[in-house]
């Protein structure tokens, strides 16, 4: 599916710092026009890209190509990573030379998710780098939940200072190209299972009534089978990842206006009772949807 990272003129692309305890998981497979890059710097991140998972820890810096359809599958509770993207119009423009050819790319042939570990030092300088390009932009939470996909029709994003910001995205592509292609490059991938694979395609199709026992019929294998492989391939039960999915429809739908509210938003996004919504939300969140959702508001 091709997205609209909604990017006004005035920007070259964003970056922002996405944190599980606050980024919505949208789990939804999707592509765009612009280069996307990733930098994790606490815990493991999975995902999966042409019937592949790559799990990533510390340190590694992976690249998006706006023909390569990726979907994230699974983050650790206390994973932390940045996501800069950047328009075609600014790779255009920055990068001339032979050395970044390939970033003007809509892809790398087949590579998969194209990825490398950067040393300690170049770990650090990149993270700092990242962290005073962010200095100006807009709130952490607002941020996390917006950026990118943006469950609010309206929101764009912004910074303080647009030309300093610019400046930055594009020095940091460059820096961070030259040392992807200095680094130890990695290719650890996972194949999924056929069965694992049609499994994420009906559930995305139609969270709300594929039970496990629909899904394993449809899979041609058992309830139990389906049930281990997914959790040994994805990372997280199958259960867990039907309710994210969940999770994130129910922020679409009550952030976009489809919803007027949570109650709503709630059972068009598959969820059979509050009771349900509710533990899942908290077990999520840490905090019961009607809390988060009042602080959200009040900020």
């Amino acid at each position: 599916m091709l997205v609209s990272l909604k990017i006004d003129p005035e920007y070259d692309g964003f970056l922002f710092l996405a944190e599980s305890e606050r980024n919505p998981p949208i789990l939804v497979s999707h592509r765009h026009l612009e280069v996307e890059l990733n930098l994790v710097v606490n815990g493991e991140i999975t995902y999966v890209l042409d019937g592949r998972s790559y799990t990533f820890g510390r340190g590694a810096l992976l690249w998006f190509f706006p023909s390569q359809e990726h979907q994230i599958m699974h983050r650790t509770l206390d994973a932390q990573y940045y996501v800069g993207v950047f328009t075609p119009d600014m790779i255009q423009r920055a990068c001339r030379s032979a050395t970044y050819a390939d970033l003007g790319k809509q892809d790398v042939g087949d590579v998969g998710i194209l990825h490398s570990t950067l040393d300690p030092a170049r770990f650090d300088l990149m993270e700092r780098m990242m962290a005073a390009i962010m200095e100006g932009s807009m709130d952490a939470d607002l941020l996390n939940r917006e950026a990118g996909f943006g469950v609010d029709s309206s929101f764009r994003y912004r910074h303080h200072d647009p030309d300093a910001l610019n400046a930055g995205l594009r020095y940091l592509v460059l820096l961070a190209w030259r040392y992807h292609q200095a680094a130890e490059s990695r290719a650890d991938s996972l194949k999924l299972h056929t069965s694992v694979r049609q499994a994420l395609r009906l559930i995305s199709e139609n969270p709300e009534s594929e039970s496990l026992g629909e899904l394993a019929k449809k899979c041609s294998i058992s309830e139990a089978y389906l049930s281990r492989i997914f959790r040994k391939q994805v990372g997280i039960p199958l259960s867990q990842y039907k309710n994210n999915i969940r999770l994130g429809r129910f922020w679409e739908c009550y952030g976009g206006g489809a919803s007027t509210n949570m109650t709503e938003a709630m059972f068009a996004a598959g969820f059979g009772s509050y009771a349900q919504f509710y533990k899942v939300f908290r077990a999520q969140y840490g905090r019961g949807p009607r809390h988060l959702l009042r602080s959200r508001t009040e900020a």
